[in-house]
């Protein structure tokens, strides 16, 4: 791995203001939608940016979620359910990490990887202990590949296929005790 040349501070509970969306607006091949609104505005510190030197280069939208709701009466696909239940052995609530974005100029320098390490710490530091990512990112694929997390492949959503990553952060589940 490339040594990062700056830290990179994760800062959570920004507001969704005039830099973030202008930050959004040029990094992002989607634009802002309800649904990030929706997370942000139920908790704001369930944004999370990335700034280096002042400035966003990434963020991360994260959610309380289950096996069979995306969201409090939002169902998952049948599809989904069962790649869950494959994942997990167990219908259980976990942390969604919803989005996940580093700007390109900043892939390959380690801030993913130092993500991780602070989300996971500051899940378990909240009391949760799984954590789902749903991704068709070849960056993002290779990221949670190399830390470990189990992979299911398949969830379809429109034109795409999504892989499924999942991580228990309970060291005794993950040892089979």
């Amino acid at each position: 791995m490339v040594e990062m040349k700056e830290d990179v501070e994760f800062k959570m509970g920004e507001e969704v203001d005039e830099e973030f969306l202008e930050y959004y607006s040029t990094t992002m091949p989607w634009r802002f939608g309800p649904t990030e609104e929706k997370h942000i505005r139920s908790d704001p510190n369930h944004l999370i940016t990335w700034r280096l030197s002042g400035r966003i280069i990434g963020h991360a939208i994260w959610h309380e979620s289950s096996a069979t709701e995306h969201t409090p009466g939002d169902k998952r696909t049948e599809q989904a359910i069962s790649i869950h239940e494959q994942l997990m052995d167990r219908d259980t609530e976990f942390i969604e990490l919803h989005e996940l974005w580093l700007g390109v100029d900043y892939r390959g320098r380690g801030y993913g990887s130092a993500f991780i390490d602070f989300f996971e710490d500051f899940m378990r530091e909240l009391g949760h202990n799984e954590i789902v990512h749903y991704t068709d990112n070849p960056s993002a694929i290779a990221l949670f590949r190399i830390r470990g997390y189990k992979e299911a492949y398949g969830v379809v959503d429109g034109d795409n296929i999504w892989n499924v990553f999942y991580l228990s952060l309970d060291v005794d589940a993950q040892s089979g005790e």
